[in-house]
């Protein structure tokens, strides 16, 4: 099913095209294998804990050598979790010019 814009229905836009020659660089990335929880904040985390978290996956990225093909990624998916690039949710959104890169929240009150 596509929309009237000609894009299939829940297709993200700003993606890749899915060729391997766009995602060769993750091979690289210094946290490949590492616990994605180091990089994406659990519910309900606590601002002293996301600023040790945050901290600790710059140190990573800091030290990669494909952080640039990463940043680059993430500002163009837009990616709207997670450290990418060294980078946080809020700082790429800056960036973009936008003020938040997160999805809508569900509702719950549904009648």
């Amino acid at each position: 099913m596509t929309t009237g814009a000609g894009i299939a229905a829940g297709e993200r836009t700003g993606l890749p095209a899915p060729l391997t020659d766009h995602w060769d660089w993750q091979a690289a990335a210094a946290c490949r294998g590492m616990d994605s929880d180091d990089f994406f904040h659990p519910p309900k985390e606590r601002a002293r804990g996301r600023r040790r978290r945050v901290a600790a996956a710059r140190a990573v990225c800091q030290g990669c050598p494909v952080i640039r093909e990463c940043l680059a990624h993430a500002l163009a998916a837009p990616e709207p979790y997670g450290i990418w690039g060294g980078l946080s949710e809020e700082e790429r959104a800056e960036r973009l010019g936008r003020e938040s890169l997160r999805y809508p929240a569900r509702r719950t009150d549904r009648r």
